[in-house]
């Protein structure tokens, strides 16, 4: 049974794929969402299963491929972990399945939108549920391939086709990372199978290995490459150009890949491959770096953005930080609660944006909008809820995770911990002040968009309300209901899905911290909210003269331009690399050295040789025989042997002859 929720989503992406022409796109609708449904609720079962009752479940099905070095079967794992993560993944799908069917009724080619999701679903679940690298790598990979499809669905659009492309390649740099990664374990465990790499992790501790000549603790290196994989896949700073750029495709497919699926990939890999980085020495500190930096750059990108769901998609890049850098302080149940608390307010953020969208008759622009507090009541309350939960509003889901990522921070009582523990409050800071720019902006301002728009824009249907008001319920109680089971102190919820060394366990140092330390990121996110009130309600006229001073158009145009991440990738090294392409690989080696030597070169010497025998050519009839006879005579001796087609002459000989012949004809 537990396979089920690897064979109905698959089933759903079939029936939908290829029968969808028959099956017309409500069929399809209908398909599928009942589909993922019955998914999320084996998943439940599952829960209760493995993680309530602690009897995790380990399936071997079948060989994949067998050779003299390596046999590989198909083997899922279903633990804590897994468990957690079903629940997440199948409870957003079904939602954003649902929403899907009202959302995107319009478009003729809904079956095939539904059966991309289920597929995205499906990837997401093998990655999951696999019980060694190699099967995760398969999911890895294949919730690549979908969110390509679905960010490029409106392939009509020049700008779609871009921000897929680049989603796919930004991804292929983590992912060559993360094959380098797996080629290593494979080298020195001789094997990818999480229980048996996890059991000799300790033997291996500390295990030296050469790299270009400089000596590297094998763990670190193994974890280094496994992280790279999960900078791309879950947008940290350097990878994370391509996550605003995915907000081309349908706003389902956002709430999809931003809530439950690909970006929360790398942060599983992490955690999953806990018993690896506890054993290195320095790769906890780089986790712990890169994720406070990009939780600090994305939030600070967020607070100039005018297009609603790009503030959404910094926002995602922001928390996903939090959730990378409480991993690398070894507080991997910590970063998993907030992963399964951020989906539920990230997708209800998400599918209110797009009840928004679907509205005002696609505009995404928020400088275009305003006064739909009226219009919207449903949307904005949800939207309000999603973004207190967000800015870790308190008793509201986000609150329990994220000021326990920043308790942590602080409770380590390391450089990095203070580190990250500084970038993160002031990204609560800068979160509470985009997310009430976003509200004021869009719902509480005075109308600034098309007459037209206004007086034909309406609140949600009904499969379209449905999963709002659900996500809002899950955005109030989740975190409140799950906090003591997941990350309370004494809980053995994780079992050995997680692994964390004692001398890295820092949670009870971070529940005895001084009330005013806690209270830091709570004060610095009411003044975020105060400050963004203030300017956007009260005093915009100051905000805006201010933004058009020296300083004001420097600081707008650095962070609505996103630190020139993508001006330094496309003008330094994108463009330098391609005029390298075209002026030495191309011009010199394809147009030049290989075909000189190819075709060009093999053309030019088979015409001249032509044009000599040609000059030879003197218009008899037997001349014409003569050689059509000695050809035939040459090729059968060559390839059936003179001895056997003229025995009694020597081959010396026999061509003698020939000369004879020739000259006495001519």
């Amino acid at each position: 049974m537990y396979l089920l929720v690897l064979i109905l989503p698959f089933l759903s992406t079939l029936a939908a794929g290829l029968f969808g022409r028959w099956i017309g796109g409500r069929g399809a609708g209908v398909v599928t969402t009942t589909s993922i449904g019955l998914t999320f609720i084996t998943s439940l079962y599952i829960f209760y299963e493995v993680a309530l009752l602690k009897t995790p479940c380990i399936i071997s099905l079948t060989p994949w491929f067998t050779t003299e070095i390596y046999d590989l079967r198909w083997g899922f794992l279903f633990d804590t972990l897994t468990a957690v993560m079903l629940i997440v993944v199948t409870s957003i799908s079904t939602l954003v399945h649902l929403y899907s069917t009202e959302y995107m009724g319009q478009d003729p080619h809904l079956p095939r939108f539904m059966s991309y999701l289920s597929f995205f679903t499906f990837f997401m679940l093998i990655l999951v549920t696999a019980d060694n690298y190699i099967q995760m790598f398969v999911g890895w990979e294949g919730v690549g391939l979908c969110s390509y499809l679905l960010i490029n669905f409106w392939f009509g659009r020049i700008q779609a086709n871009k921000a897929a492309l680049k989603a796919m390649f930004v991804n292929r740099i983590g992912d060559f990372g993360l094959a380098i990664g797996l080629f290593t374990l494979y080298f020195y465990f001789k094997t990818l199978d999480y229980g048996v790499i996890f059991a000799l992790a300790p033997e291996f501790a500390e295990k030296k290995i050469l790299f270009f000549s400089q000596e590297f603790n094998l763990l670190d290196f193994i974890g280094f490459f496994l992280f790279i994989g999960a900078v791309g896949k879950s947008a940290q700073l350097g990878l994370h150009t391509w996550l605003p750029d995915a907000m081309e495709g349908p706003t389902p497919v956002s709430a999809l890949i931003h809530a439950a699926t690909m970006v929360t990939a790398g942060v599983f890999l992490i955690c999953r491959s806990s018993p690896l980085l506890q054993y290195g020495e320095s790769i906890s500190l780089i986790i712990t770096i890169v994720g406070g930096m990009t939780a600090f750059l994305a939030a600070t990108t967020g607070l100039l953005q005018n297009d609603l769901k790009r503030v959404i998609a910094y926002s995602t890049c922001s928390q996903l930080g939090y959730m990378v850098f409480a991993a690398g302080l070894s507080s991997y149940n910590v970063s998993v609660f907030h992963l399964s608390n951020h989906a539920f307010f990230k997708a209800l953020l998400f599918l209110g944006a797009g009840s928004v969208i679907h509205a005002m008759g696609d505009e995404q622009d928020m400088r275009k909008m305003g006064g739909l507090v009226k219009i919207l009541p449903l949307t904005y309350s949800a939207m309000v809820i999603g973004s207190l939960a967000l800015m870790g509003f308190p008793f509201l889901t986000g609150f329990y995770s994220k000021d326990v990522i920043l308790e942590v921070a602080y409770g380590s009582f390391t450089v990095e911990g203070r580190f990250v523990h500084t970038l993160g409050t002031l990204a609560a800071f800068f979160t509470a002040y985009y997310s009430t720019r976003l509200l004021s902006m869009t719902f509480l301002r005075p109308a600034n968009g098309n007459k037209f728009f206004y007086e034909h824009a309406h609140e949600s249907p009904f499969a379209m309300a449905l999963p709002l008001v659900l996500l809002s319920f899950g955005s109030i109680f989740i975190g409140y209901l799950s906090r003591d089971m997941m990350i309370g102190l004494g809980s053995d919820f994780w079992g050995n899905a997680l692994f964390i060394l004692p001398t890295h366990n820092y949670t009870l140092e971070s529940e005895w911290l001084d009330a005013s330390i806690k209270t830091i990121p709570l004060i610095f996110s009411f003044s975020g909210v105060g400050l963004a009130i203030y300017h956007y309600l009260y005093s915009f006229e100051t905000l805006f003269n201010w933004k058009k001073s020296y300083w004001g158009k420097l600081l707008y145009t650095f962070l609505n331009r996103k630190w020139f991440f993508d001006k330094v990738y496309n003008e330094w090294i994108s463009e330098n690399l391609l005029n390298i392409a075209y002026r030495q690989t191309y011009q010199n080696m394809d147009r030049g050295l290989l075909e000189f030597l190819g075709p060009q070169g093999f053309g030019v010497v088979i015409y001249s040789y032509t044009s000599k025998i040609n000059q030879i050519s003197l218009g008899f009839v037997f001349y014409y025989l003569f050689l059509l006879l000695g050809g035939l005579v040459l090729f059968l001796g060559f390839f059936t042997g003179w001895a056997y087609l003229i025995p009694f002459l020597d081959v010396r000989l026999f061509i003698l002859l020939i000369l004879v012949i020739f000259f006495l004809l001519f």
